[in-house]
């Protein structure tokens, strides 16, 4: 007999092997036709993989991602299929799901795809899809593995067999198709009812500069039509709110080639949004005790042996800065922590001084390549509001539970209100990738597991997401279009205090190691800001935006009277611009709309007579014509709504 635990803690019994489509049959024809894919104790398995044994599952639909990403990967190998039919001899390299749709990396040898051919390769797609063809799992000895790819005359999947032991290799088959895949995924092809590429790029095989570049498609695809519409729609939307784009027209950033890829300029207007942000944040901690660090831009590359950080990210950093001393390297820091805990191990600590909060906005520096940089959201250079606390076993809990209060605190006051709180612990099966002891481990996963139980919030658990020092909550944001971004992060971690021999004297007269938990409630400053930039769509909330007025004369003769108010409102904290410009006001109107200040004050006639300002709202039209101290009025009841 085998038995079947469901998600809500139901058992059901079968009397031989069974299969996910077996279980979703028993439950309901209609969960049936709609599932995709099961996750077997943790595991996501293809639907008619037998279960032999007793098993927790859950069955995955659409709506899971683990579903999606089935049905995502299911639809790279519907791509692959389509080329080798049009593009005969072509090479694929790999063709994984990603956060939403799939590539494939192919070799064309002398042939280029264009955007002319896109239509060909979706109908294609489709017209396989419609075969219905299924999906069949293969396991394949090395053996046969090796000769079929040679057969072939495919150098990169041959490369990717030799990472594999035999006994472990899979292929999967539908119709004409075979590709080396280790699953899952959906049944047939027929599922798949709308698809779209939605991008021709370069890649270099396995991301190495050093290798041939490769021609990557991006795809997408859904069950229904309606969806790939829907999603059609919302790109189009996500392409107006660009923070790239917006970014450039509002003149809060830029880039330049002479400085160097991925190092973001922000300019007077995104230094002071981005101030404001930090300031904000600088003043709720100064509420909760922390205390400001400043350390340097580099450190001795021994710093970052000792903490890990070089192991971890030695070959993504920027190499090691070479010193008139022999033998002496520095590197651009890849992370705060490494300097914070030499401020902590600096002077002997006493219980009843724990715990101590070390907060620091320090920028660190990561070599990415340049295929993967993308605006402020992948840079190579960025800001983090970064800060440690080191306390007692016994104060782990409260101090979490507190940096979980001030994450949620700052997410809802930007307007992100709807977030989900990711358990990130390690990966099962693969632990040689962290440090540290398995009881330490232990000890720092179920602290954040019971914090997280006690604050009520919703969340979900990832097996293979810590960080190589700890365990991890990480918040999943959802913008105004609904895609999921990572931002805030709270780390718990028993190791780097080991790593550097950090101490404190406890109330026993003995040394004890603290517990360290990191945090970044903004995560990057760079990133942070380019998710906001989007999520407003640049119309950011009225407290935080770089101007919150233009006054706008509508001819020379009031700018005098117009930068005389300028003043005036900047001694009451309201700032603000004028728009000298011999132009017709209508074209100032749209002109500041374009640049997406909230208020427009115009001043003609009738106003410079009484010395008033006729109030414009963006979005709202004319709110009517006010004194100063109406308009102060006014625009303080507008902050606490905005």
């Amino acid at each position: 007999m085998i038995q079947i635990t469901l998600p809500d803690g139901a058992i059901k019994t079968f009397d031989k092997p069974v299969n996910g489509m077996d279980i979703a049959m028993s439950i309901s024809e209609g969960l049936a036709r709609n599932v995709l894919a099961i996750k077997v104790n943790d595991q996501v398995w293809d639907l008619t993989r037998p279960i032999t044994s007793d098993a927790s599952i859950a069955l995955l639909t659409w709506n899971d991602t683990d579903g999606k990403s089935t049905f995502w990967h299911s639809s790279a190998h519907l791509m692959a299929e389509a080329l080798e039919v049009l593009y005969p001899g072509v090479k694929l390299g790999i063709g994984p799901p990603i956060d939403n749709g799939f590539y494939y990396d192919i070799d064309t040898g002398d042939r280029q795809i264009t955007p002319d051919d896109i239509p060909a390769i979706e109908n294609k797609m489709l017209e396989l899809a419609r075969e219905k063809n299924e999906y069949k799992r293969i396991d394949i000895p090395k053996a046969e593995a090796i000769a079929y790819y040679k057969d072939k005359n495919d150098p990169y999947k041959l490369e990717l067999l030799e990472d594999l032991q035999d006994g472990e290799i899979t292929f999967y088959q539908q119709g004409n198709f075979t590709d080396l895949c280790r699953g899952p995924h959906i049944t047939d092809t027929g599922k798949i009812k709308a698809v779209k590429i939605t991008n021709i790029a370069g890649a270099y095989w396995r991301g190495d500069e050093k290798n041939k570049m490769l021609t990557r498609l991006y795809g997408i695809s859904f069950p229904k039509q309606k969806e790939l519409t829907a999603y059609l729609e919302l790109m189009e939307e996500a392409k107006k709110r660009d923070h790239r784009k917006l970014g450039a027209e509002l003149e809060l950033f830029m880039f330049s080639e002479k400085v160097g890829a991925g190092l973001p300029i922000w300019l007077p207007k995104g230094a002071a949004l981005r101030s404001r942000l930090e300031n904000f944040l600088k003043q709720e901690q100064l509420k909760r005790g922390y205390q400001a660090v400043i350390t340097p831009h580099i450190g001795k590359k021994d710093l970052y042996v000792t903490s890990g950080h070089y192991a971890k990210y030695g070959e993504d950093s920027f190499q090691p800065i070479q010193t008139p001393r022999e033998n002496e390297e520095f590197l651009l820091k890849p992370m705060n922590c490494p300097h914070h805990c030499e401020i902590y191990g600096h002077k002997p600590r006493s219980y009843k001084e724990l715990p101590v909060r070390f907060a620091e906005f320090g920028t660190v520096y990561r070599y990415e390549q340049s295929g993967e940089l993308h605006g402020l959201t992948r840079v190579r250079g960025f800001t983090q509001d970064d800060a440690h606390i080191f306390c007692t076993p016994e104060q782990l809990k409260d101090e979490f539970l507190d940096v979980l209060n001030l994450t949620q605190l700052i997410l809802e006051k930007l307007g992100f209100e709807n977030y989900t709180a990711q358990i990130s612990l390690r990966d099962k099966e693969n632990t040689e990738k962290y440090i540290g002891t398995e009881e330490n481990w232990q000890k720092a996963e179920q602290a954040i597991i019971e914090a997280a139980a006690e604050s009520g919030l919703e969340t979900i658990t990832e097996y293979g997401e810590a960080a190589f020092y700890g365990p991890k909550l990480d918040f999943m944001v959802k913008d105004a279009l609904g895609r999921s971004w990572q931002l805030g992060t709270i780390q718990v971690d028993y190791n780097l205090p080991d790593r550097f021999n950090l101490e404190y004297i406890g109330s026993d007269n003995q040394p004890h190691r603290p517990v360290m938990i990191h945090r970044a409630p903004f995560g990057s400053m760079e990133r942070f800001m380019g998710v906001l930039i989007e999520h407003c769509g640049g119309k950011f909330p009225l407290w935080l935006t770089p101007d919150q007025f233009i006054i706008l004369p509508i001819s020379d003769r009031f700018n005098d009277l117009a930068k005389d108010i300028e003043i005036e409102l900047a001694a009451l904290d309201i700032r603000g611009t004028v728009d000298t410009r011999s132009e017709k006001i209508g074209r100032k109107i749209r002109d500041a709309e374009v640049m997406k200040i909230p208020i427009m004050l115009i001043i003609g006639e009738k106003e410079a007579e009484s010395r008033q300002v006729s109030v414009r709202r963006q979005g709202h039209g004319d709110v009517g014509t006010m004194s100063i101290d109406e308009f102060h009025n006014w625009f303080s009841e507008q902050l606490e709504t905005n």
